[in-house]
């Protein structure tokens, strides 16, 4: 891993025809692809990568399966893995010829841990939209998405596009332009250069206009548009107009709560804006209505999809999101701050090395971090920063619950403005993904669902969310004495 806030200096060598110089998006052999059991292992891309289009021509219904396993690509992240698949006692709707692949489809499992990379692509100006020239452009959205079915989990880094990074063989510039400069496997490269060597197995790119047609294909998403917002910008065709409160949104709707960004958190405003949507498209896709329309998500895909992964690694996926619970998935935000003005020209998220290695060793398992995860002087939730929200009914309680806190033993809570909407049931929110932690604090509050995701408060550890369970709740006194 590169120093903290290193200065340009000599570029690391770019990789060779072999990919040689450093870690990439891997290859498994076609015996290890059918299951994704074999280890995890650091290897490069093969000359011919599998592609959706030519998959896509199998039929309807494997269009489907594809979709399921990976729709949550074109919103944002792997929500596939919460749409149940159609049960084998369905068979009338199976196309002709595809019987077996449905009937099979459920025996391929998720054996092993895997690490996938989800780009989502700006729009390329001038190039045919049927070329695989659309998926040059710079990455708007950046997820890592790590899939564990020993600890039956989802864990899901958002990479802010203007995180400051070393480009292995360019130098020093945000993250975004690491795709038009080599592709996903110099993405890859990247992020384990920068990241701790953390090997990416399969990726997932996504070209613009992708997210807007699966919104309005699933019938919208319940989302709070916390403020007005009102954006224009003619040269990159983007034309924001919504209005706060908590609404429906069609697609194009979506996309301009998604891209909107003219507020004082800038990217990572928009970052724990796509996470919002991950959240809604993943309560939509529960309505069994929705799933009726997967199979008309087929021509989508097609258009907007590049991949490595295989038929029999996306039926896999899908198969292990069957019965995933909401606690199972876990999103945080890499770590880091926004760049000063005296520091540089540019805009940059300047990565928080230390607390990336927290996240990277907790989260994705690297093995070269795991001995200064384990070592490392533990924080207990009483020293935390705590930031307390109210969204609750009563104007008063965010002060009074902050109060009580620090009566307690709390050294380090704070208020913040209110949530522009009222919600019934208490969150605590681990914004830098400790979720034990949330969960202890829920414990201590008596009342609350700890949720891992990087929606809160920047500056905090954790971030209380106080709904109207919170007055309906007797406020006892905390069971735990404190410290």
């Amino acid at each position: 891993m590169p120093p903290a806030d290193s200065q340009p200096g000599p570029k690391p060598p770019k990789p060779d025809s072999t990919g040689a110089s450093s870690p990439s998006v891997g290859d498994l052999s076609e015996n290890d692809v059918a299951t994704l059991a074999a280890p995890v292992t650091t290897v490069y891309l093969p000359p011919q990568q599998p592609r959706w289009r030519r998959w896509l021509r199998r039929g309807a219904w494997a269009g489907a399966f594809i979709g399921t396993a990976t729709l949550s690509a074109i919103g944002g992240g792997l929500l596939g893995l919460w749409v149940p698949l159609p049960t084998p006692e369905e068979p009338t709707k199976v196309q002709a010829g595809l019987g077996e692949l449905w009937q099979t489809g459920f025996r391929y499992q998720v054996a092993r841990p895997v690490n996938i990379l989800v780009m989502g692509i700006d729009e390329v100006p001038g190039v045919d939209e049927n070329s695989e020239a659309i998926f040059t452009g710079r990455t708007d959205t950046l997820l890592l998405v790590r899939i564990d079915p020993e600890a039956h989990t989802v864990n899901l880094l958002s990479i802010p596009r203007d995180t400051r990074v070393t480009i292995p063989g360019y130098g020093i510039d945000k993250i975004n332009q690491a795709n038009v400069e080599g592709g996903p496997e110099l993405v890859a490269q990247t992020i384990s250069y920068n990241f701790g060597d953390i090997p990416v197995d399969r990726y997932v790119r996504v070209s613009t206009g992708a997210f807007k047609e699966i919104v309005d294909l699933v019938g919208g998403v319940e989302v709070l548009v916390p403020k007005r917002m009102i954006y224009e910008d003619r040269t990159q065709d983007l034309h924001i107009d919504l209005y706060p409160g908590l609404q429906t949104l069609d697609g194009d709707q979506a996309e301009q709560f998604a891209r909107f960004r003219k507020d004082a958190n800038g990217d990572i405003g928009r970052v724990q804006r796509q996470q919002m949507l991950l959240d809604a498209l993943r309560d939509r896709l529960k309505d069994p209505r929705v799933i009726t329309q997967l199979p008309q998500g087929m021509g989508i895909l097609q258009r907007y999809i590049d991949t490595n992964l295989t038929l029999e690694e996306m039926l896999a996926l899908a198969n292990f999101g069957l019965d995933l619970q909401g606690d199972d998935f876990r999103m945080v935000m890499l770590p880091g701050r926004f760049s000063s003005r005296q520091e540089y020209i540019a805009s940059y998220w300047i990565p928080d090395r230390n607390a990336i290695s927290e996240v990277m060793a907790d989260h994705f398992q690297v093995d070269a971090l795991a001995t200064l995860a384990e070592n490392r002087e533990q924080t207990s939730v009483w020293d935390m920063h705590i930031a307390v929200q109210n969204a609750a009914a009563n104007p008063n309680v965010a002060a009074e619950m902050a109060q009580q806190l620090r009566s307690e033993g709390f050294h380090n809570v704070y208020v913040i403005q209110d949530w522009p909407a009222t919600q019934a049931q208490t969150q605590v929110i681990a914004q830098r993904g400790d979720l034990d932690s949330a969960r202890s604090l829920t414990s201590i509050l008596g009342i609350g669902r700890a949720i891992a995701e990087s929606t809160g408060d920047l500056q905090s550890d954790l971030t209380i969310r106080i709904g109207n369970d919170w007055l309906e709740a007797d406020r006892q006194a905390p069971d735990e004495p404190s410290p």
